[in-house]
């Protein structure tokens, strides 16, 4: 019951996917009701790709007409959008229900419904995931993935292209690889991709940046990953600013599950931006004494800047490799222990030159797996659906 004192309810950006019987009255009805704002209707969720992934959206309702969940409508919805789903459907099905239990969806509604109902219901869906926290943001789990080596050559964005094309293609999350090695980046490359946007395009836009106005800068790799990206001239690397990467991040959070960021080996503006985000920085080393060198000197600075040593994860690349020096003597020159291993193999660097992330092209050669498993580490168990059971409101 709504106090005196209480804030006004903010507005609840509503999209419907799909119909069944009761579904088009119900539509109008919600169109008129205050504090929801009803975004369009589309007959099937692939038709709205370009609404629903605006990432301004507060609930999907997916309606349909079946006994069953529909499953691949939910999978097109989730390619774009990480906003709440309201499943609609007519009659009882004890299967549909069964099976939304196991699936991501927040409510199932068994149309005929009070409106009154319908709207608790996209309320309660909207406050569990889209809490506000700044202008034009909402508060989901994203996280930021940092890959970073203070040396040129050791595979700094051969592991960041395949990591991020393994969230996205193995791991199924909504995925960013943010290229801020903005002189001379070369991410979209080794992805096989030409963009006409990029990461200058975006910041020298006029307007605020929002989700929707990300949205639209970002280019979609066939493994389902976006990319945002370096600038295609050096100079324009200095409109890049630290505020601008810092709002960039901000609002990238609220529109994937995690950003991956490939970076220059240089401490600058940008980069300190974005350790100011980031939950996980992958620090990569190799078996050589300038490589050993530098990162030694980089876990200096981190600590000078009281970066949190707990994020750190050491990352050794080409590990089986045999040139005279040990994993045990990289763990104790730099006081930390290797927290994963990368395996040279000879298909990298073709996979490099096809433009295909090998982690895609073949995920069961050694190198795949490593890339899979560092992936799934990441991600680690979701708090949100472990034990969770939902209780679903069916008819009024």
């Amino acid at each position: 019951m709504s106090t005196e004192n209480e804030n006004p309810r903010e507005l609840v950006r509503v999209f419907v996917c799909g119909s069944c019987d009761g579904s088009a009255s119900l539509v109008e009805a919600l169109a008129q009701e205050p504090g929801l704002e009803l975004v369009g209707v589309s007959p099937t969720a692939h038709e709205a790709s370009g609404t629903l992934a605006g990432g301004h959206l507060g609930v999907i309702l997916l309606a349909t007409g079946e006994q069953t969940l529909p499953a691949d409508e939910l999978a097109v919805v989730r390619e774009h959008t990480r906003a709440p789903v309201v499943v609609l459907a007519s009659g009882e099905s004890t299967r549909l229900l069964d099976q939304a239990l196991e699936a991501d969806v927040a409510d199932v509604l068994l149309l005929p419904q009070l409106t009154d109902n319908v709207v608790f219901a996209i309320r309660k869906a909207a406050h569990a995931g889209r809490k506000l926290v700044g202008p034009g943001l909402t508060a989901t789990r994203g996280r930021i993935v940092t890959v970073f080596s203070p040396k040129g050559g050791t595979g700094k964005t051969v592991l960041a292209t395949n990591l991020a094309a393994a969230l996205a293609k193995h791991e199924g999350k909504r995925t960013l690889l943010l290229d801020l090695d903005l002189q001379f980046g070369d991410a979209a490359i080794m992805l096989g991709l030409k963009p006409e946007k990029t990461i200058y395009d975006l910041v020298s836009a006029p307007g605020e940046l929002d989700p929707e106005k990300l949205a639209g800068y970002t280019t979609r790799h066939t493994s389902g990953l976006d990319i945002l990206p370096a600038p295609l001239r050096p100079e324009d690397a200095e409109l890049v600013t630290e505020a601008k990467i810092g709002r960039l991040l901000e609002v990238a959070r609220s529109s994937y599950d995690l950003i991956v960021v490939d970076t220059s080996p240089f401490f600058h503006g940008p980069m300190l931006a974005t350790l100011d985000q980031t939950d996980e920085l992958l620090l990569l080393c190799s078996l050589d004494v300038p490589t050993l060198k530098n990162i030694r000197l980089s876990v200096q600075t981190l600590e000078l800047l009281s970066f949190p040593m707990k994020k750190v994860k050491l990352v050794l690349n080409r590990a089986n490799s045999k040139v005279g020096m040990k994993e045990g003597e990289v763990e104790t020159a730099l006081e930390q222990k290797v927290g994963f291993r990368i395996p040279s193999e000879g298909a990298v660097p073709l996979s490099v030159n096809r433009g295909f992330p090998l982690v895609v092209e073949e995920p069961g050669s050694p190198f795949g797996r490593e890339l899979r498993a560092i992936a799934k580490a990441l991600c680690g168990p979701d708090p949100a659906r472990a034990g969770k059971r939902r209780r679903f409101l069916t008819r009024a």
